[in-house]
């Protein structure tokens, strides 16, 4: 059974719609997929972003709030997701 991804901490209603629209529909893709892809995926089909959006989906994934992430964590996510090799 999948996973509803608006149960996720985090995660609301707009964040869910952008995580559909790049083929991400439940945690189990999500966990898949990984906070940096799917954060790049939204970023390149458009979507107006901030780096919040990355530190929430890591969130959601290991069940914390977006800003109880350690700073070096936030920092790491956002240079993998600035990495373009």
């Amino acid at each position: 059974m999948s996973s509803n991804l608006i149960e996720m901490k985090n995660l609301g209603k707009t964040s869910v719609q952008w995580l559909n629209a790049v083929g991400i529909r439940d945690k189990e893709k999500l966990q898949e997929v990984g906070s940096v892809e799917a954060y790049r995926k939204i970023k390149t089909r458009g979507f107006k972003v901030s780096k919040v959006l990355l530190y929430a989906l890591e969130g959601a994934l290991i069940n914390a709030h977006w800003n109880k992430l350690d700073p070096s964590l936030k920092e790491r996510l956002v240079e993998q997701a600035e990495d373009n090799g």
